[in-house]
């Protein structure tokens, strides 16, 4: 059973996903700098901004399917 699970088979993986966590998380900073609203986290969550809510998740849904294929 433990032939299944090699242990830099999973170093790798666990390597991967924190890479892919950093570069989504540093494209989030960038686009929460280039757009016109000053914080988007306090527009989407305080403010209830749907529709920013929906651009927003559609581009980090488009930015997380980049960064996995790239990774992959």
């Amino acid at each position: 059973m433990f032939d299944l699970i090699k242990p830099e088979v999973l170093v790798n993986s666990l390597l991967y996903s924190v890479l892919g966590i950093a570069v989504f998380w540093v494209w989030f900073l960038v686009l929460d700098k280039v757009t016109l609203h000053d914080d988007l986290w306090k527009e989407i969550v305080k403010e209830k901004n749907q529709p920013l809510a929906i651009v927003i998740a559609a581009m980090c849904i488009g930015i997380a399917i980049i960064v996995a294929a790239a990774i992959h």
